[in-house]
Order: C-alpha cells, then sequence, then structure tokens
C-alpha cells in the first residue's frame, strides 16, 4: 500500500510549507526541494561534494540514515553546520520521514 510522506519545510525567511510526497518516487530530499522550487544550489549534484543543500533537521532526525563520511566532511566546512546538519542530497525519501521537519539553511 502506497503512503503519503509529510515533510514541514521552513524557508530562509521563516515561512513554512508541508510538502506531500509519495512514497516510492526513489528521490533524494535535495530532488524535492529543488522540484519545489526551494533555493537549493546542489552544485555537484547530489554527490556531497559541495554542501550547497546543507538543511537544518528540526523534527524527525532519529527517521533519517545515519551520516555517511563524505556527508560528515562536507559539514565539517560549514562554518554554521550543527548537530542538525544535514545535505539534503544524502537523504532518501521513505516512509520513516513522514512528519520530518527542515529548515533549508542560509548559506546556499
Amino acid at each position: 500500500m502506497s503512503q503519503t510522506i509529510h515533510i514541514a519545510i521552513e524557508d530562509r525567511h521563516g515561512e513554512i510549507r508541508q510538502l506531500e510526497i509519495p512514497d516510492g518516487i526513489n528521490l533524494s530530499l535535495m530532488e524535492v526541494l529543488k522540484a519545489s522550487e526551494y533555493d537549493i544550489l546542489a552544485t555537484c549534484g547530489g554527490m556531497a561534494l559541495c554542501a550547497t543543500c546543507h538543511i537544518q533537521v528540526l523534527e524527525g532526525m532519529e527517521g533519517l540514515d545515519p551520516h555517511t563520511d563524505a556527508e560528515l566532511d562536507m559539514l565539517d566546512t560549514l562554518p554554521d553546520a550543527d548537530d542538525s546538519s544535514r545535505l539534503s542530497c544524502q537523504i532518501r525519501l521513505s516512509p520513516a520521514l513522514d512528519g520530518l521537519k527542515i529548515r533549508v539553511s542560509g548559506n546556499n
């Protein structure tokens, strides 16, 4: 049975929008953000090489897979990265993300 994944996204201006994403589309969060017209550069195309898709997870971190070494290396280059920081290109959409709340970071 197909399920809808609900994600709340706060943009750089503090505006919050709800996205409803069908389960099973096999995309990264970065791809969905770009398709939804959020200002995400994603310069490297999702290879965890540029950190221009940096987000902060406000709620739902437990539903995410652990950081990869490549993701941690890139986050280490960001002056505003903290424990809630992730690269949206490294987050694959799955039902475990239902209810996720994120903030698109300001340095992209």
